[in-house]
């Protein structure tokens, strides 16, 4: 059975760090871009950050750049995103995903093969 379990979410003050980890099972994350995404409540999902599975090479939404960052370990098939310096707008359910297509498509077209069941952030004081 094809499953992606995300972990890690919780809530956090404002400048504080979460990672989040996404796990696969029954499939091997080494030929798939992996994409984690958000959503908050009463806004669209939206792609915040992908990566390749051959270059590695990434995607960030411009409202994560320089405090979100994108990794794999293949051997753990597992992917993660360290999130730095949180932000009240931060706050949503993060999902991982999987898809064959590239980073850009993926991100920005919001699509993926396979979905996670989420976790929440939230960042408060």
């Amino acid at each position: 059975q094809v499953q992606l379990v995300e972990s890690g979410g919780g809530l956090v003050q404002p400048g504080r760090s979460l990672r989040l980890s996404c796990a696969a099972s029954g499939f091997t994350l080494d030929y798939w871009t992996i994409g984690w995404f958000r959503q908050a409540p009463g806004k669209e999902r939206e792609g915040v950050s992908c990566i390749s599975s051959r270059d590695r090479s990434t995607y960030y939404a411009d409202s994560v750049k320089g405090r979100f960052t994108i990794s794999r370990d293949n051997a753990k098939n597992t992917v993660y995103l360290q999130m730095n310096s949180l932000k009240p707008e931060d706050t949503a359910v993060y999902y991982c995903a999987a898809s064959p297509f590239d980073v850009q498509a993926m991100c920005v077209m919001n699509s993926g093969d396979y979905w996670g069941q989420g976790t929440q952030v939230t960042v408060s004081s």
